[in-house]
């Protein structure tokens, strides 16, 4: 069976015959590719199978996906059809490699952020998600079927100057996992649309502390 979607694959330096390990899916940009997501996540490759998936609509000299028809609003039919289409990813990078299915991961940045929540309150067996400068479109929490799992926790950031998604909508996305019980981590900083060191810093721990729960 072969992916419909492109990826860029790192793998943990030592696979050991009959052991299943930590997966991260990490979505990047609107009109970037998923080499631009790797350098973020150098220093995670021995502990995760690292999949850095590529929108598969065309944008610009890159991709995304999902098209919008204004700011935080995504075209309803091309959105549901990117989700489904990453959420069919998951399923198949779960069944065709070695995969720990309770250790399940997203992250994304901006557009990836999007879809990266919405997935995890989409899919019950995500653990941990890391949401970089992004936002819950409105008919996702007004339509879609909210099934976040039991053991979903949230590490969410956002730039104190960001000038192209508010930063209040950071704000926003804490509250709402809050509400639904999700415990969430949030840090801010001076910075515009973009991902300092520090907040590359404090996501990477996050992620490895998150494991050991």
């Amino acid at each position: 069976m072969e992916s419909e979607m492109m990826y860029e694959l790192r793998r943990p330096k030592n696979i050991f015959p009959g052991k299943r390990y930590p997966a991260l899916f990490v979505m990047h940009g609107i009109g970037s590719n998923e080499q631009d997501m790797i350098p973020l996540v150098h220093e995670l490759e021995d502990s995760f199978f690292i999949f850095s998936i590529r929108g598969h609509l065309t944008h610009g000299p890159g991709f995304a996906y999902f098209t919008i028809r204004g700011l935080g609003k995504p075209n309803r039919e091309v959105f549901d059809d990117g989700i489904n289409k990453l959420a069919s990813f998951i399923d198949y990078a779960t069944e065709n490699y070695e995969i720990d299915p309770e250790q399940l991961y997203l992250m994304g940045f901006s557009q990836g952020a999007i879809v990266s929540m919405t997935l995890a309150l989409m899919l019950q067996k995500i653990k941990g998600v890391v949401a970089l400068s992004g936002y819950i479109p409105q008919f996702i929490m007004d339509e879609y079927g909210i099934h976040p799992g039991n053991r979903l926790a949230v590490f969410i950031s956002h730039g104190e100057c960001d000038q192209v998604l508010p930063f209040n909508w950071g704000i926003e996305n804490v509250n709402y996992f809050a509400n639904l019980g999700v415990p969430v981590t949030f840090k801010d900083y001076p910075v515009g649309h973009t991902v300092s060191e520090q907040n590359r810093h404090d996501f990477q721990s996050w992620i490895l502390n998150d494991l050991q729960r």
